[in-house]
């Protein structure tokens, strides 16, 4: 079946009682390690002009994947890669937003939204990756802007969510440190065309998760797995994010950026003083280690012994390139680490995906220069994607990040859950997914406590708007708070969806 010919079904079985429905948490409250109590959630509540918004990203929604004269992706290679995706899917159609956006953006207007996380494909912009603007891809996200403050939307723009031109990996992708001039000429050509409307960019997602899983381990695109290349494309990539900040606000003086970092709150398996130091590492290499570089100039200290800045190509001169202050500090929340010392230990090696991040092998520690174990523990309960719920770590980020960084604004740009749930017939297709909003519940109970306690957090994005295609898991996870049925591309809001409207029109959680 071609997608592509799909102009968009009915809005699913909402219809004019969208906000209308008040259960949804039957069966689903309890009590649980790192749970929040009722009552505090009950209490929460968010400050007036708290930005309530979803993420998407260009690769897992647009499909489209060949059209106005888009070049390939380094996932379009991958995804057409037998035995890369599960269930053989690809993001050629995703969930068809290239041309549905309009419909979207009208149903974050009906969930009362205020902010929009997206991501521009770069192969849509520079097919090739360098040289001039394909005007056609320019064009769309222009509409696409427009069609967002049409509905009340704050456009926030993620410049770069994974989908590197096959060009320039074909040039040696990250690890070359070319790269970094050619994305910041990128960013510059969307703050040229679209800055006059965008107000708030975050030029990477994730950086540590793809240039470790790309170039460290080979578990996603391109594939690589060589240390020394993870190290050479995280350099390049610190250098890229400055550069860029640099080229956006010479090119639009309404700029704002920040950043969409992964963040996971890293715990010490015991009190001893080498694992506090290997979690001390922890926090350095993946949570603030780009962070630290814009911020302050220089890298955190996320290593045992010397640096390996020569591995990493680092030059003199780079700390003045690297420095580039923030204007927010964005990031995400899933899930927490439990972190051992590795010092020790003469191998190493990196263990299996798990989530947002690669887990060590416990026999080993990751890799010989940060020398940590870092494992996902299983004391709360497992989404159906294999993540632990532990609600009490966004409180502990939060306020950790704000200690560290003199009380910045913080952005929560991604923090979701996975589950099956699907419409259920003899309820007028409706989509009871309970679960889901106990998980909000909880989570975001821990963030209001967190504000109360100091923190200025601006917004709060959930992952995702959309179901849609989850990287190497294809279609087998289910994140949205719409859901999506990828045969006709009817969506239908579930009661999650309709639970998370009524909080952001009443910066509150007991609704």
């Amino acid at each position: 079946m071609n997608r592509r010919n799909f102009l968009g079904a009915a809005l699913g079985a909402a219809g004019s009682a969208l906000l209308g429905r008040r259960g949804g948490t039957e069966n689903a409250s309890r009590q649980i390690p790192g749970a929040t109590p009722d009552s505090e959630i009950a209490a929460a509540h968010f400050p007036a002009d708290f930005l309530w918004g979803t993420a998407t990203a260009a690769y897992q929604v647009e499909g489209a994947w060949q059209e106005d004269g888009k070049g390939p992706s380094i996932w379009d290679t991958f995804t057409h890669t037998a035995g890369k995706v599960k269930g053989g899917t690809t993001g050629d159609v995703a969930c068809n937003q290239y041309h549905l956006y309009a419909q979207d953006m009208a149903l974050a207007r009906r969930l009362n939204q205020k902010s929009y996380r997206f991501s521009i494909s770069w192969p849509r912009i520079q097919p090739s990756g360098t040289g001039a603007p394909n005007m056609k891809g320019v064009d769309h996200y222009s509409r696409f802007v427009d069609a967002m403050l049409e509905n009340g939307l704050r456009p926030f723009c993620t410049i770069y969510h994974w989908d590197l031109p096959q060009a320039l990996e074909d040039r040696g992708g990250w690890p070359n440190r070319d790269l970094a001039s050619w994305y910041a000429d990128y960013a510059g050509i969307l703050a040229k065309y679209l800055g006059d409307r965008i107000t708030v960019w975050a030029p990477f997602n994730m950086p540590w998760s793809f240039t470790y899983m790309g170039y460290g381990v080979g578990a996603f695109p391109p594939c690589r797995a060589n240390f020394n290349d993870f190290l050479k494309a995280a350099h390049t990539v610190a250098l890229a994010q400055s550069e860029a900040l640099r080229s956006i606000k010479a090119a639009s003086s309404k700029a704002t950026v920040g950043s969409a970092y992964g963040m996971c709150p890293a715990y010490p398996k015991t009190d001893s003083d080498v694992d506090r130091a290997a979690a001390a590492r922890y926090h350095a290499m993946n949570n603030v280690f780009f962070l630290e570089a814009a911020m302050k100039g220089h890298y955190p200290k996320a290593f045992v012994g010397e640096p390996p800045y020569k591995l990493m190509g680092f030059r003199a001169g780079d700390e003045k390139i690297l420095h580039a202050p923030l204007d927010w500090v964005g990031f995400h929340y899933y899930t927490r680490r439990i972190v051992s010392d590795a010092s020790r230990v003469q191998n190493f090696g990196g263990g299996g995906f798990s989530g947002t991040e690669i887990e060590a092998d416990p026999a080993t520690g990751r890799d010989p220069y940060t020398r940590f174990r870092a494992a996902m523990p299983t004391e709360g309960p497992l989404t159906e994607s294999g993540l632990e719920i532990w609600p009490r770590g966004i409180y502990d980020l939060v306020t950790q990040i704000s200690r560290e960084y003199n009380h910045p604004i913080i952005e929560i740009t991604e923090s979701g859950c996975g589950y099956l749930d699907s419409p259920y017939e003899k309820d007028n297709g409706r989509v009871p997914d309970a679960r889901r909003i106990q998980f909000f519940r909880e989570e975001l109970a821990e963030l209001a406590r967190a504000i109360a306690d100091g923190a200025t957090v601006r917004s709060f994005h959930a992952w995702s708007l959309l179901d849609n295609f989850e990287w190497a898991n294809g279609n087998t996870e289910r994140y949205g708070l719409i859901y999506v049925d990828y045969r006709d591309q009817k969506r239908t809001i579930k009661d999650s969806g309709l639970w998370y409207g009524r909080v952001a029109a009443e910066n509150r959680l007991d609704v």
